[in-house]
């Protein structure tokens, strides 16, 4: 049943990575936390790290699939792409010594702060008041380190930073989602190598959970055995949203995924 519910999960993570940029993070933390609730205290150190594995793979694919065209956007974007990795190896390594309840609360505030932060500041439901007039704006190397950690701590894939960000900036949400896909994969892939060497948990043996690191691989075969097919079919087929339509859908997500993170508490 566990991995019937894990591919429902992984189907809509495709349609979240194609229409939000969320590579699977939001989405798979508080599924697989629930999925390996049996694990204890360690349940959310393997579902961050499973979900950096996922968003590897889903991001990976998504970026793959993309037109050219579009990805020309982040063009002289080196240096925040590499900033993002070393902020999200950091982020990982940070979070084998954190205590699980700390990740946990992190998430939901993290959640919570960012929807406040749509709702109340110009720039994301509003964008057209405040959109530069010279065309969207690259977003500051700088940022990359900080958005990098946080991620990788917290087990998703930046998305939820870079894509107001980039909105922001002055991409439409079409965009600026499409983006989010290549910039969570340069977080994914060193968030994903930490998890993989990381230390063994006692109770996934007791539990008969295959994990590798930190990772359960039956999880995220389940999760990407949905998703994946959906990514396809989706960049090929993208559905028509208006703007303002598709990023209350994102703040509206949001909120879903932080009800869910309770929930599994």
């Amino acid at each position: 049943m566990d991995f019937v519910v894990l591919v429902g999960v992984g189907l809509l993570t495709g349609v979240t990575t194609v229409l939000f940029g969320f590579g699977g993070g939001f989405v798979a933390v508080p599924v697989v936390v629930w999925a390996d609730a049996a694990l204890g205290a360690d349940a959310m150190r393997v579902a961050t790290a499973t979900s950096a594995l996922v968003m590897v793979v889903n991001a990976g694919f998504a970026t793959a699939v993309t037109p050219r065209p579009v990805l020309r956007a982040l063009h002289g974007s080196g240096r925040l792409l590499l900033l993002l990795a070393a902020g999200a190896a950091l982020g990982a390594l940070a979070t084998r010594p954190a205590p699980a309840d700390l990740v946990r609360w992190a998430f939901v505030a993290y959640v919570a702060l960012t929807i406040a932060d749509l709702l109340l500041r110009p720039g994301f439901l509003r964008p057209g008041a405040r959109a530069p007039s010279d065309g969207p704006r690259p977003l500051p190397a700088l940022l990359g380190a900080p958005i990098g950690a946080v991620a990788a701590f917290l087990g998703v894939g930046g998305s939820v930073m870079t894509v107001p960000a980039m909105r922001r900036a002055g991409h439409s949400m079409r965009v600026a989602s499409t983006l989010a896909n290549p910039l969570t994969l340069a977080i994914a892939l060193p968030a994903t190598a930490v998890s993989l060497a990381g230390a063994a948990v006692p109770a996934a043996a007791d539990d008969g959970k295959r994990l590798v690191g930190l990772v359960d691989v039956s999880a995220a075969a389940a999760l990407l055995l949905g998703a994946l097919p959906v990514i396809a079919v989706l960049r090929r087929r993208p559905p028509r949203i208006g703007d303002r339509t598709h990023a209350r859908a994102y703040v509206g997500l949001l909120g879903v995924v932080m009800v869910a993170m309770l929930l599994t508490g």
